[in-house]
């Protein structure tokens, strides 16, 4: 993303941010599909600074999953302490549009409500050193959600873009 038109950032990255009082902060928390299967866990949350809200959850793809997807090809590498093996590129993470999960604050898990095992195995990672772009965001919601036109005309803008049920935290 160009520095001049971005307006997501990690809410790492912006210091005088942070989750309001009345949501959980589900950064490091377990993420799960709709048939309860483990998808990875929250790594960070995507902020739409001109909205002042978190529109998605960045998402580090637990490693079975990455394994079970088998129609892509990658060289794997061991990272620096050799401990775990990582795609060359690093495209390791994927993002959830907020409003497509459920908190349970008990036991800190979120649920993808209804978006499956297999489409997080096809769905397009990202490497989280770089930022992504709006055919990125395109590509992915294409993917949980086909039957919506992530390209028509009324999401083509930043603000029509978000305001969708998908983006909706509420």
């Amino acid at each position: 993303m160009e520095t001049k038109h971005r307006n997501l950032y990690k809410l790492d990255e912006l210091s005088d941010y942070k989750v309001a009082s009345n949501y959980s902060d589900v950064r490091g928390w377990k993420i799960v599909d709709a048939d309860n299967r483990t998808i990875g866990k929250i790594d960070n949350l995507w902020v739409n600074k001109d909205m002042e809200r978190v529109v998605y959850l960045d998402v580090k793809v637990d490693k079975a999953l990455i394994e079970d997807s088998r129609n892509e090809v990658h060289d794997v590498i061991a990272n620096e302490n050799n401990r775990e093996l990582v795609y060359k590129d690093g495209d390791i993470h994927i993002i959830i549009p907020i409003g497509s999960v459920s908190i349970n604050k008990d036991t800190k898990i979120v649920m993808a409500n209804n978006i499956g095992y297999n489409t997080f195995r096809n769905t397009n990672r990202y490497n989280s050193v770089d930022n992504f772009d709006r055919e990125y965001e395109r590509r992915v919601m294409k993917s949980y959600y086909p039957e919506n036109d992530p390209d028509s005309v009324y999401y083509s803008d930043d603000d029509g873009f978000y305001n969708r049920r998908e983006f909706d935290n509420k």
